[in-house]
């Protein structure tokens, strides 16, 4: 008969109340998370040095400092320059134009959060699709995906894959370089966005082209991402712009090389920003992004209950049971599947925080190396195609595409299928067992 304890019991009721809070949406997911922490706290699950440690984690430091540089490019008037751009080359060049401001917000992605891309191109790509005479539909799901594939290449490209690279390295792994996951990265999005050029079309098929746009206010849902609503234009300031973009490059460009980890080369950029007057004190603390900060930190907390407590150890056992049979590459498939299903369910944080201990100490049962099982979880800890949900970014276009929610199913499922074939066969051939 399995036995647990108090402290085990205790966070396990946390986790299971925050992931049900999480699905029937029940409060915003960082009021939650810390909620959850809180109560771990309270209860003595957890102690108070593992959550300082969670807020001082690198991946917060690092996220916190890019997000503080990618406000100090916004605010130099450097994005909606990319931005006006992009609505020329989109007017010049038709759906050829669309598909190049598309493909280019995925390469973007791979260095900046793709959040605020997908914020700010949203309502671009809409304004060009309407104006060469093509349903906005076609064009906003594919953008948010190919953002979610570009954040895949790199280690920075998302909060996924820094998240966990930094529990990874926690419990003892070596940890990843900045470009050191890009081959399957890479493999995983080329063939995503061939799907996407391939089968975009089923998408505006049920729309008018002509469709009227109303009028915008800001109690709208339905706006979300419109920067006309929220944000007036920004004139560009020439050499703001020019020093946040090369301290942008500067900061991955020293991390890239091994000088320093992208958390101290970020945290340094940020500091240069602010002390030249790039951006002001008070404006980098609104580019902070605490709720995603905050999301982070309480997911760490109750990743690092379920390994203090043992359940994470006893859930190993149990699927290590399970796939012990197999051969290691089964059981990465396997575990890439599994993983994927849950991003659909749970945030990608939640993912990163209850899978990476998972990953770490089922390849230790097996006998194999770790980073395949590591790659896999930063790889299908972000995938999530099938449900407006399962990403921000597609929660941002699910309104303004007025998509409904089985177009996520249909065409987003093929594409969970495809990435979960290339992800499984490119992992081994990179980061063998």
């Amino acid at each position: 008969m399995l036995t647990i304890t108090l402290a085990q019991a205790i966070t396990l009721a946390v986790l299971a109340g925050v992931v049900i809070a999480l699905i029937v949406d029940k409060g915003r997911p960082e009021v939650v998370a810390l909620l959850g922490a809180a109560v771990l706290l309270m209860t003595g699950a957890i102690k108070p040095r593992e959550v300082q440690s969670a807020f001082a984690s690198p991946a917060i430091i690092a996220l916190a400092s890019l997000f503080v540089i990618s406000y100090a490019m916004e605010r130099s008037g450097l994005l909606d320059l990319v931005a006006r751009g992009g609505v020329r080359l989109g007017r010049a060049l038709g759906r050829l134009g669309m598909w190049i401001v598309v493909l280019t917000c995925g390469g973007a992605s791979a260095f900046l959060n793709n959040s605020p891309i997908v914020i700010l191109a949203a309502p671009v790509v809409s304004d060009v699709a309407r104006g060469i005479g093509e349903p906005p539909k076609r064009y906003l799901m594919p953008l948010s995906y190919i953002t979610v594939l570009g954040g895949c290449c790199t280690l920075i490209g998302t909060s996924t894959n820094l998240l966990v690279n930094d529990m990874a390295r926690a419990a003892g792994h070596p940890g990843f370089g900045i470009f050191e996951i890009a081959p399957v990265g890479l493999a995983i999005a080329a063939a995503g966005a061939i799907y996407l050029l391939l089968f975009s079309n089923h998408l505006g098929r049920d729309a008018e082209a002509t469709e009227p746009r109303p009028a915008a206010t800001l109690a709208d849902t339905a706006n979300v991402g419109r920067a006309d609503i929220f944000a007036p234009e920004r004139p560009l300031h020439p050499w703001r712009a020019a020093f946040s973009l090369a301290t942008f490059i500067a900061a991955v460009g020293l991390a890239a090389a091994g000088v320093a980890p992208i958390a101290a080369t970020a945290f340094a950029g940020a500091v240069v920003l602010i002390a030249t007057g790039v951006i002001e004190p008070d404006e980098a603390y609104a580019g902070l992004r605490p709720d995603v900060l905050l999301l982070i930190a309480g997911m760490v907390i109750i990743g690092l209950a379920l390994e203090q407590t043992g359940l994470a150890e006893t859930a190993t056992r149990a699927l290590s049971q399970l796939l012990l049979p197999l051969s290691p590459f089964w059981a990465l498939v396997i575990f890439y599947g599994a993983t994927l299903i849950l991003t659909e369910i749970l945030s990608n944080a939640t993912v990163a925080v209850l899978l990476t201990p998972v990953a770490m100490a089922l390849a230790e049962t097996i006998g194999v190396s770790s980073t395949p099982f590591i790659v896999a979880t930063m790889m299908a800890g972000s995938a999530a195609f099938a449900t407006p949900f399962g990403y921000q970014t597609n929660t941002i276009v699910y309104r303004m595409g007025q998509y409904r929610y089985l177009d996520f199913v249909r065409f987003g499922l093929p594409l969970n299928l495809l990435t979960w074939l290339v992800g499984s066969l490119t992992i081994p051939i990179w980061f063998p067992f």
